[in-house]
Order: C-alpha cells, then structure tokens, then sequence
C-alpha cells in the first residue's frame, strides 16, 4: 500500500506549525484524502483543551518544568518529513531510469516488452510483423483544468489491453516542482490494476506503451492519477 506522503503532517498542521505554503497544500490534499482528516479529526480538540489550562495552578501542584519539548518534536517531525521526501524521490528516479535503460536495451520505446502476433502467411525466419498505428484520444480533465494532458489509446489482446499514452507536464504550475504520477486501468466489479508509474517535473513529455490485465470487454476506464490517488485526467472506455 503506498504511504501518503502528508502522513506526518497532521500534529504540525493542528498546532499552526506549518508554514503558509505547507498549510495551504495540506489543506488541499485534506479534501481527498480521508486517512488524514481522521488523523487531524482525533487531535484537533489538543489546543483547545491546552488553552484551557491554568498556569497558576499547575505552577501549585507541578515541578519546575523542563525545556520544552515542542519545538525539539516539530522540527524532528520536519526533517523526517523531509528525508522521507527525499527518498520518495530518490525511488521514482531509479524507477524511471531503469525503465528508460530497458527500453534502450530492447530498442523500442516501450516500459515493458509485449507479445506480438506472428503472421503466419510470412515465410519463417522472416522478421516480426510492424507494430500497427494506434489510434489515439485525448484524455478528460476530472476536475478543473489540471497540470498534466494526455492521449491514450488501446489496443485489445488476447490477453489484455495494450495501453500507449503520451503525456505532457505543463511547464507553468502551481506544483512547481518534480511531482510523481501513475496510469491506473479500472475494470470490472471495482477492480483496479496500475498501469505504470513516474515523476515528472514542470515541461516534461512522456510516452510508453504498458498494458493491463483487463480485456477490451472489461476494461471500464483509464485514469492518469497523482501519487496519493487523487485522479487528474481519465478516459471511459466506450
């Protein structure tokens, strides 16, 4: 199961730790992402119950208090925030560079390599037959016009679909920055399987050809999503 990547930002959100930026994109992800509102919903009575405290009181009946702990725990919180982020990213390369190796190894410019259908009229020892040109559509916005576009087109098997997709991350975003993306094909009674995965940063082009489990009679929909699920682009199968 993939980990949000706001998991650990919760505690610093609740206690108005965060800075403006990092407020107003946790703020965002919180309308998709119900693991996170049921994290902040289980804290979010802390600062009201500490406003309530005495200090006069609990100066009667405590010891002399500590350093505080609070600023030592936020900025933990923050640098293993950070590394994980780093790592995350760190991943999603190494994860496009070996895509990028196989296809330079295979010759074609595909992620993984698919069976092709031999032509039986050829004479044997004939090279394989040419791949057919896909017909390709372009892909629908979900919400409001995103930071991402895309054709897709599907090529039906005998055992699945081939998917071609060509993908553009506009260079003017409010992302801003590299951000990882994934291609899900969604099937029949609710099943899902991801097509591929990839990070792309602000001007990028991508094209691959992955492919799914789901034949042309049970594949529902494609959708290009971000890493947390959040859906940016779909095409429903007619």
């Amino acid at each position: 199961m993939t980990r949000c990547e706001f998991a650990y930002d919760d505690g610093a959100y609740v206690l108005g730790a965060l800075a403006p930026a990092e407020r107003a994109a946790y703020e965002r992800h919180l309308g998709g992402c119900a693991s996170c509102r049921e994290a902040v919903a289980e804290i979010a009575v802390l600062p009201g119950l500490l406003g309530r405290l005495d200090p006069a009181g609990l100066e009667q009946i405590l010891p002399p208090p500590a350093p505080p702990r609070v600023p030592a725990l936020l900025d933990e919180a923050r640098q293993r925030r950070r590394r994980e982020r780093a790592a995350d990213r760190r991943r999603y390369a190494l994860t496009t560079l070996a895509a990028a190796g196989l296809a330079l190894l295979v010759g074609v410019g595909t992620a993984v390599a698919l069976p092709r259908p031999v032509d039986q009229s050829r004479p044997p020892g004939a090279q394989g037959n040419p791949a057919p040109q896909v017909s390709m559509v372009a892909m629908r916005p979900v919400a409001a016009a995103g930071p991402v576009h895309a054709d897709l087109g599907l090529t039906g098997t005998k055992w699945g679909t081939e998917v071609t997709m060509r993908c553009g991350y506009d260079a003017r975003t409010s992302y801003g920055k590299a951000y990882p993306f994934r291609l899900v094909a969604r099937g029949p009674n609710g099943a899902t399987e991801q097509i591929g995965s990839w990070l792309a940063a602000p001007g990028d082009d991508l094209s691959f050809t992955g492919a799914t489990r789901f034949t042309d009679a049970e594949l529902v929909s494609v959708e290009l999503q971000k890493a947390d699920g959040t859906p940016l682009l779909t095409y429903a199968v007619p």
